[in-house]
């Protein structure tokens, strides 16, 4: 059973949400505000965060960054709930470590098709679990591990699988569509510019100068590449 934590300090929205997860099967614990839910996330794991981004005591833009900073809960899938109208919000929380975001008000149905959306994405790609290794850059796909000079970078389950979505095809470019259905799949709601949000998160974890990449090259007009001969 697929364990999900709601953070959400209106208690009707979240009861709201909590009784249709519980309808379809996952077991849902629920916290009202920033410090308390982050601090049962760590005592007891979870499989994805519904997180408000307005929160007491702790906001969701400052879990995100924490999650994201701690290995052992890096790669968990957080949903975003963003108020109507929040869109400068919505990607700051991308670009914070956010995987997906709703938007208030939304219909059970639509929460449960992206929750489930994101729950399939966390799930390791299909494909051979070989080893990319390119200049500095190493990429398992089977532990989910990247390395740049021998030093682990953390990546949350979205960002590793874009980067090793385009390692996989180097020298090939992408139109952000394209990379939405490779790596977000057809069942994706986030806009094709999220792919730019989390091209320039990845660029900073993994490039030695990300105003200057060697590797996620723009090519401008087109999309994106992973660019191998510079190695």
């Amino acid at each position: 059973m697929k364990r999900v934590l709601i953070i959400e300090d209106d208690r009707d929205i979240a009861e709201l949400v909590r009784y249709n997860l519980e309808n379809e099967g996952y077991q849902v614990a629920v916290a009202h505000d920033g410090s308390s839910g982050l601090a049962l996330l760590k005592k007891s794991p979870q499989d994805l965060l519904l997180l408000d981004l307005m929160l007491p005591k702790l906001s969701g833009l400052e879990i995100c960054r924490a999650i994201r900073g701690d290995e052992s809960l890096n790669r968990l899938p957080i949903l975003m709930l963003t108020a109507k109208g929040e869109e400068s919000d919505r990607i700051v929380g991308l670009e914070m470590g956010a995987d997906d975001y709703v938007t208030k008000p939304f219909s059970p149905r639509e929460l449960i098709a992206r929750v489930k959306a994101l729950l399939r994405r966390a799930e390791p790609p299909g494909e051979a679990s070989r080893v990319l290794e390119v200049g500095h850059l190493a990429i398992d796909p089977a532990s989910y591990r990247v390395s740049l000079s021998g030093k682990a970078v953390t990546l949350s389950t979205l960002e590793f699988r874009l980067l090793y979505f385009l390692a996989s095809r180097p020298n090939r470019v992408f139109t952000r569509d394209q990379l939405l259905d490779g790596v977000w799949g057809t069942d994706r709601f986030v806009t094709p510019r999220s792919v730019d949000v989390y091209v320039r998160r990845l660029r900073e974890k993994v490039e030695p100068d990300p105003e200057h990449p060697l590797h996620l090259k723009t090519v401008r007009g087109a999309g994106y590449m992973f660019e191998t001969r510079a190695a």
